[in-house]
């Protein structure tokens, strides 16, 4: 099977529930069973190669080495697709004893009630369970690439059906690739993303580490994610990326962080995230005595949670290796009040090594600018005192819903942080590095536009502007959209 014929399988059996699903919710059902036809494809592909190597000779304990995961009696895929009648009730009983069977594998599945066949009709699921019957997802049919692939092909297709939804799951790819380019993240090193989304940063530290020739199966991978489809699918994602040494753990990385060492958040090499914007109702009421010492520079203002982002990725920083990588907006780059003090006290610190604005337009999620913010415990001597300005708008390929950037642009805006001289344009980009003296002089203002500048001088203004303009749209959106649901709840038609 080539890579087109197997996802354009699988995205046959996602549209097996156009219709009673909404598109928007096709990866709750589409991933599990799709996992689900994994785990049995290969179970079945193991035990073939247990027969064939042992004969008569094999036994229950020898087999059992052949096998990662356990699947119990009558709980195979054939169990379920030869089913007649309540198949959703059969699926939900042998996808909990799988998982009850194997521990590693808890809450892998997800929430969905398969059983609810007002949620999901029995022909809408049989359907399902048809189309990937036809598929086979072993060795022997398709490669841990293929199928790595295909997961993220589904993943993509799922963000462009999701729309503004998408965010809560998905980062372009070509984010993602650029951002763990420039982190650069070596064999043995520890990896976090404590808003790990359907764990593509994470996968792609794999990829990276893979395609430099080292040892992805040295990394250590872990993840926090608040929701618990999306917790679900990260762990999947993994999974059939031919992984099975990490640690995905569900909950709130700002009420309960999970990924910790004793008493202590855990320190990693890497941190990387794309955390959700603006968020609001963060709980910013406990950090005031936060027991894990992330309020590194003060207490960030309650209805905005990205400096706490930003915190709490900055305390889990290695001593000598450890380095951040954050997606933000760029109201980050100027908001004034506690977000300012912030700033200047992360600035003061020597810690944020560069700043990269980004072209417009690259999420399903909000189409306001964007921006990555490196931030290093120990930066190297050129850069001590001085701030990496890299200005990358202009480095994309236009797209039908999104933004896109090429390879070619990746690899351009790399090297440009890598190599850190200044430019004017060259290359679609520009790049300053700029002393702390400036920015202080700037009120620590770190809009890209205040460091490079256009012929009329003007920039700065323009793109503070802009930006405060847009994150203030969005803001308004999300605050209506809120108020909106609130009064229907309460029976008011809004």
């Amino acid at each position: 099977m080539t890579q087109r014929q197997l996802e354009s399988a699988l995205w046959s059996a996602a549209n097996a529930l156009r219709g009673p699903v909404d598109p928007g919710d096709y990866k709750a059902y589409v991933f599990p069973v799709m996992f689900f036809k994994w785990i049995s494809d290969n179970w079945d592909y193991q035990h073939a190669q247990a027969v064939k190597e042992f004969g008569e000779n094999l036994t229950e304990e020898i087999e059992a080495d052949y096998h990662p995961f356990v699947i119990p009696d009558a709980c195979h895929w054939h169990d379920v697709h030869e089913t007649s009648i309540n198949v959703g009730a059969k699926l939900a009983t042998c996808l909990q004893r799988i998982q009850q069977a194997n521990p590693e594998l808890a809450g892998v599945f997800g929430d969905v009630n398969w059983a609810n066949k007002d949620r999901l009709p029995e022909s809408a699921l049989v359907a399902l369970l048809d189309t990937f019957h036809s598929v086979r997802l072993d060795p022997d049919s398709v490669s841990g690439d293929m199928l790595g692939a295909a997961y993220e092909y589904l993943l993509r297709e799922f963000a462009e059906a999701s729309g503004k939804k998408a965010g809560e799951f998905f980062t372009p790819r070509h984010v993602v690739h650029l951002l763990v380019r420039i982190l650069d993240p070596q064999p043995g090193e520890s990896i976090a993303d404590p808003a790990c989304g359907s764990g593509g940063m994470l996968v792609e530290t794999v990829n990276a580490v893979r395609n430099a020739g080292g040892d992805p199966r040295t990394l250590r991978l872990h993840g926090q994610e608040v929701n618990l489809t999306t917790a679900a699918i990260a762990k999947m994602n993994l999974y059939l990326h031919g992984l099975d040494d990490f640690k995905i753990v569900r909950g709130d990385t700002f009420r309960e962080p999970k990924l910790l060492d004793g008493a202590a958040l855990r320190k990693f090499d890497v941190v990387i995230a794309n955390p959700p914007f603006s968020l609001q109702n963060w709980g910013a009421e406990a950090w005031t005595k936060d027991p894990y010492s992330r309020v590194i520079c003060g207490v960030p203002p309650a209805k905005n949670g990205d400096y706490a982002w930003i915190q709490h990725m900055v305390a889990t920083m290695a001593g000598q290796t450890g380095r951040v990588g954050v997606v933000m907006s760029h109201g980050v780059l100027f908001r004034g009040g506690k977000e300012a003090a912030i700033r200047e006290c992360l600035i003061s610190k020597d810690l944020l090594e560069a700043v990269i604005g980004l072209p417009g337009n690259l999420f399903y999620s909000t189409a306001i600018p964007v921006c990555l913010l490196i931030f290093r415990n120990a930066k190297s001597q050129d850069r001590k005192g001085k701030v990496l300005f890299i200005d990358a708008s202009a480095r994309y390929q236009a797209s039908r819903n999104q933004n896109t950037m090429s390879e070619h642009d990746v690899e351009v805006i790399d090297a440009a942080y890598k190599k850190g001289v200044d430019t004017d344009g060259a290359a679609g980009l520009s790049v300053r590095l700029v002393d702390v003296t400036e920015v202080q002089a700037n009120g620590y203002d770190l809009s890209v536009g205040r460091y490079i500048k256009t012929e009329s001088g003007a920039e700065a203004n323009v793109e503070a502007a802009i930006a405060a303009y847009r994150e203030a749209r969005h803001q308004l959106t999300a605050m209506d959209m809120t108020l909106e649901t609130k009064l229907k709840a309460a029976g008011f038609d809004a």
